[in-house]
């Protein structure tokens, strides 16, 4: 990320809630500077669907003078596909241009009532659709930031804002934290609140969070939830980890298989017992059935959109319909029959193990900028219900981002952040952080540059939501 340095914009949530609360930055200061940084950084980047400076700027001189809470005077971006009541919420869709709903989704609420400053609307696909919408990727000129929460990745990576909420239905929070170097923070199905968040595919949608540091999603989950903080703690005992390739590990470029290995290696030098896991029989199959489920949901979200509009849809969408109409009550239910099953085994198969690891995407991000953009090492974590983590732990060959995913059993949300303390400053603290796969060159993810701009993708692809 670049900026001049003590630029307030490149501070993170945690320590900027910090120094508002010390009295040391006012928050009209903090969200000017996030402004000036859109303005400055926007063209380049196309992160966000909708800004309303003033309101922002009047929000934060309320945070001022009367504010509270643990997100007092944060400015923070929300994917549009969360209902805001002062500000347009389109879904990514001409459709429902200008589209004001009556109330904020339950999330944009917990957000507010935190004290959160809410800076306006980070860009989607088309109904959070794998078609790339035009953002580009900050950390990777030339490659995709990934779909469908990518204006929430790229916002962030880009120093716009420091925390911004995603959602995923099959990989659109951890694909876009991993291709843009952040920190992404995919909740337990019902983990967080998901009220108010149109076009909900109810089996698979899950709310999802993006900082630029591991305290900053523990944050922003706290405020959430109600509940306090899962402290990482460097200190806590050695997790338990299964090292998991899953059924996908062919399609694994040489980058990820690196960056997997080398994690592994480095966690268990300082001591975490790392060991090979396999996830049960059957899983296998659950390509399938995760297309039988988001498909067949997805229609009925977009049953108004399909009746109506059918030809202002994109072509993956209207082929995603075709397939939908093509699958009877018995395979929808089978398949949601045979989810159930797959979640009992893996939650046996964490008997002994406290997180898997596994890979974020295939390697580092693509550069095909118009391709439909699929989520091999994600849909089965989703399907499962489980709480997922993004870790930007690499670089790759080509000098992009390549992370890694923690994913912890369903509901144990808390336990994954808590233990990521343990597992970050391990991958961080020199053995392992930056590290470029396929090569002896240690690096970071370098300064943003310009980029090419992404077209509507036209390659309908197998079905698969994002």
């Amino acid at each position: 990320m670049t900026g001049a340095p003590g630029a307030l914009h490149a501070l993170g949530a945690a320590e900027a809630a910090s120094r508002i609360a010390a009295g040391e930055i006012a928050s009209e200061a903090l969200v000017a500077d996030c402004l000036a940084r859109i303005a400055d950084r926007e063209p380049e980047t196309g992160a966000w669907a909708h800004v309303d400076a003033r309101r922002a700027l009047a929000r934060a001189r309320t945070a001022d003078a009367a504010g509270s809470g643990p997100l007092r005077g944060i400015p923070v971006g929300v994917k549009d596909v969360f209902d805001t009541f002062d500000m347009p919420t389109e879904y990514g869709s001409a459709i429902h241009r200008g589209h004001r709903p009556e109330a904020d989704s339950g999330a944009v609420g917990l957000l507010r009532a935190a004290g959160a400053v809410i800076l306006g609307k980070t860009a989607t696909t088309e109904f959070a659709s794998p078609v790339p919408a035009g953002v580009r990727n900050p950390r990777a000129p030339g490659r995709s930031p990934g779909v469908s929460s990518s204006g929430s990745a790229a916002a962030v990576a880009d120093g716009m804002v420091p925390a911004a909420l995603g959602t995923q239905t099959g990989g659109s929070v951890i694909v876009p934290a991993s291709y843009c170097g952040v920190f992404g923070y995919k909740a337990s199905l019902d983990g967080l609140d998901r009220v108010g968040i149109r076009h909900l595919r109810p089996s698979l949608d899950t709310v999802g969070v993006f900082a630029r540091a591991l305290e900053d999603v523990v944050l922003v989950r706290a405020a959430l939830t109600g509940r306090p903080p899962a402290a990482p703690d460097p200190a806590r005992a050695a997790p338990r980890i299964g090292l998991c390739r899953t059924p996908r590990w062919h399609v694994a470029e040489p980058a990820a298989v690196e960056a997997l290995d080398r994690a592994a290696r480095a966690l268990r030098a300082d001591g975490a017992r790392v060991v090979d896991f396999d996830l049960p029989e059957g899983f296998d199959e659950i390509e399938d059935a995760f297309r039988v489920i988001s498909s067949v949901e997805g229609a009925r979200a977009l049953a108004f959109e399909a009746g109506e509009h059918r030809q202002a849809l994109n072509s993956w969408i209207v082929e995603t319909l075709d397939f939908a109409a093509c699958c009877d009550a018995a395979r929808y239910e089978g398949a949601r029959a045979a989810s159930e099953a797959w979640r009992r085994q893996l939650a046996r198969g964490f008997a002994g193990i406290d997180l898997l690891l596994t890979p974020s995407a295939p390697g580092e991000a693509t550069r095909d900028l118009a391709a439909v953009q699929v989520s091999d090492f994600n849909r089965v974590w989703t399907l499962m219900r489980v709480p997922c983590l993004n870790l930007p732990a690499f670089t790759g060959p080509g000098g992009a981002p390549v992370g890694i995913q923690l994913v912890a059993p369903e509901g144990a949300d808390d336990r994954l952040l808590a233990d990521a303390g343990w597992v970050w400053p391990r991958l961080a603290g020199g053995k392992a952080a930056g590290r470029r796969t396929g090569t002896r060159t240690w690096r970071r993810g370098g300064p943003a540059r310009r980029s090419v701009d992404s077209a509507a993708g036209r390659n309908a692809r197998d079905g698969r939501w994002l």
